[in-house]
């Protein structure tokens, strides 16, 4: 009795995690019917602000900041001004070029950004993908970043970004936008 009793137990957790395997990342699309609909055009265009925090692999928050940002368009393309003010004092600058690709496809480009910024929207969301340089203590590595956004209302955006480095997580950035 307690043979089988052990085999059923691990046939159960073969077949979980089996499942949780089988289990696909969100889309986008899984989006789509979710209100209001994310119009990056419209959003970031003109003045905001967001704050956010970093967290490491812990958890534990290891930086705090805010990003002041202008937003401007010219047809399909765009350029979003973000400047970082982190709380030891720190400052940022980066100008994300943005193109409206058609379809819910976004590309975007900036300095410290390593080939293309892909995105993909639907919905209240968008899903970007992209490879930063960062630089921390006098080196620069190429971390991965999955950023989600999710806007709430006409003003307030979040967004949730994961940090990883050869698919090992490093952290999280959590941004809260507010536009006036």
């Amino acid at each position: 009795m307690k043979r089988r009793l052990i085999t059923l137990a691990a046939a159960f957790a073969a077949t979980t995690a089996l499942l949780a395997g089988c289990a696909s990342a969100p889309t986008p699309a899984d989006y789509a019917a979710e209100k209001p609909v994310l119009d990056l055009k419209t959003y970031f265009n003109g003045p905001m602000v967001a704050h956010g925090i970093f967290t490491d692999r812990s958890g534990k928050v290891v930086r705090r900041f805010t990003v002041q940002m202008t937003g401007t368009w010219n047809g399909n393309q765009g350029v979003l001004d973000e400047r970082f003010t982190y709380s030891d004092g720190k400052t940022e600058r980066r100008v994300w070029k943005l193109t409206d690709e058609g379809n819910g496809r976004w590309t975007g480009r900036a300095d410290d950004v390593v080939g293309v910024a892909e995105g993909r929207s639907a919905g209240n969301a968008l899903n970007w993908r992209y490879t930063l340089s960062l630089p921390v203590d006098g080196k620069v590595y190429e971390v991965q970043f999955d950023d989600w956004m999710f806007l709430m209302d006409d003003k307030v955006m979040l967004n949730k970004a994961v940090m990883s480095k050869f698919g090992i997580y490093l952290g999280e950035v959590t941004l809260s936008f507010y536009k006036p």
